[in-house]
């Protein structure tokens, strides 16, 4: 899964970016309006961490004129805690609204709901066949027994869920299992998709020969 962070405060910016990616998420940030909106309309991201005072432009223009192209789900997580702000940017199409100061566990828990929800997945669990996904521990169970993932493999595996039934091509996988500091090699997903099934079946991921895969 892949997360765009917009915030000023080089700090915030970094723990949260540092705290997503520990926990496996592909991570893009931007530190201001202009270059925050430039990379959320240029990439199809799962979510969108979105702060309000931001210099050049601020959250809830970027959300306005990102709502007038993509259905992208934004977080909004801002110091702005008063309820004119907070319905203003429930209204304005945001899907969540945090304010700071916030609990790590708190904005992990809404962006894993928020993913879901835009998925059309409210259940927290996952169940292909005999493997059981538990999105919120980001553990796999494989036959009743605990399979061991990497975080790649992880991610891909449950990008790969949360879209049950739907073809996922290359580019998309690559777009949402890497961020902008990664340059992966080209058949970094096909060895990924072949260690999943050495872990979990053959059977798991389908590959459609020239279009991508899908699990059923």
């Amino acid at each position: 899964m892949k997360i765009l962070v917009i915030e000023d405060d080089p700090f915030l910016l970094r723990t949260v970016t540092r705290t997503l990616r520990e926990k496996g998420y592909a991570v893009d940030s931007a530190q201001e309006g202009e270059s925050g909106l430039f990379k959320a309309e240029g990439s199809d991201y799962d979510l969108i961490l979105l702060d309000v005072l931001l210099p050049k432009l601020d959250g809830w223009s970027i959300l306005k004129r990102l709502r007038e192209t993509k259905k992208t789900p934004v977080l909004m997580l801002t110091a702005r805690d008063a309820l004119p702000d907070r319905v203003r940017g429930l209204d304005g199409g945001a899907d969540d609204y945090l304010t700071k100061p916030f609990e790590f566990d708190e904005l992990l828990a809404r962006i894993r709901a928020v993913i879901r929800r835009h998925a059309s997945h409210a259940q927290s669990e996952i169940q292909i066949a005999d493997v059981v996904i538990n999105i919120p521990k980001r553990t796999v169970i494989s036959g009743g027994e605990a399979v061991s993932l990497t975080p790649r493999e992880y991610a891909l595996l449950e990008f790969l869920a949360l879209r049950r039934g739907q073809l996922v091509t290359r580019a998309m996988l690559y777009e949402h299992i890497f961020d902008e500091t990664e340059e992966p090699m080209s058949n970094l997903i096909d060895v990924h998709v072949s260690n999943l099934r050495k872990k979990l079946g053959r059977d798991l991921i389908v590959t459609r020969r020239g279009h991508g895969f899908y699990v059923e």
